[in-house]
């Protein structure tokens, strides 16, 4: 029977710790993406005419291979934000698209850098897979950041984490299994607590029979 409860006391223990890396693994990769994901929602709902931003950082996410094979559709990429001052030839910037009306996000490459009659910078830019420069220079207002790094295909889970699907399977979902991790991580804690506290009453009831037969058999000479 000992041997029996040891086994299953080993099982349980096991599970545990399979839970317990489970969960942390969960919160390690989904937490920062959720927070970052919730962050920049934010920032782009009060402030609908700046590219949202983390301590100066902005991660955008790719949609087209303009760039490829430098950068590719899917990519998760990080600007920094810098002074048109800064932005040299052959760097890669990301900026609003001076011809469009819907304040999307283009990122290419400078080709040359221009002096506006009224003495402000602009750029010419190039996508590295377009045969032609774009049609208008990006004036240094445009400038959103300084390309600095990227994070190949994370920009495709960010992007499906932001569907109805995707906030059910990456963050709903892991939610319910923590909470059930941790309902069943309280239970089997309850449970061997009460086993420990049962054993602990049962010794000293042992003890206290075993006082109580030592007093009565003390008794019992003592008449004699």
């Amino acid at each position: 029977m000992t041997v029996m409860n040891d086994a299953k006391e080993k099982e349980t223990s096991v599970i545990s710790k399979i839970f317990t890396v489970i969960g942390t693994i969960l919160c390690v990769i989904l937490a920062p993406i959720l927070i970052l994901n919730c962050t920049l929602i934010a920032k782009s709902y009060l402030n609908k005419d700046a590219v949202p931003d983390v301590g100066g950082y902005s991660p955008m996410v790719v949609l087209s291979d303009s760039m490829f094979p430098y950068i590719e559709a899917g990519d998760l990429i990080i600007c920094k934000q810098a002074d048109p001052e800064n932005v040299k030839v052959g760097d890669v910037i990301s900026f609003f698209d001076p011809a469009s009306n819907e304040n999307s996000v283009v990122t290419h490459r400078v080709v040359e850098i221009q002096t506006q009659d009224d003495g402000s910078l602009a750029w010419v830019t190039r996508g590295d897979a377009n045969n032609a420069e774009d049609s208008n220079p990006v004036p240094a207002k445009n400038l959103a950041g300084i390309y600095q790094k990227k994070i190949p295909g994370l920009g495709n889970i960010v992007m499906y984490m932001q569907t109805t699907e995707g906030l059910i399977t990456c963050v709903v979902v892991p939610i319910i299994l923590l909470l059930g991790f941790d309902f069943a991580r309280q239970a089997i804690y309850e449970r061997r607590r009460k086993k420990d506290t049962d054993a602990l009453l049962a010794e000293l009831e042992a003890l206290r029979a075993e006082k109580e037969k030592g007093r009565e058999e003390h008794t019992e000479n003592k008449q004699e």
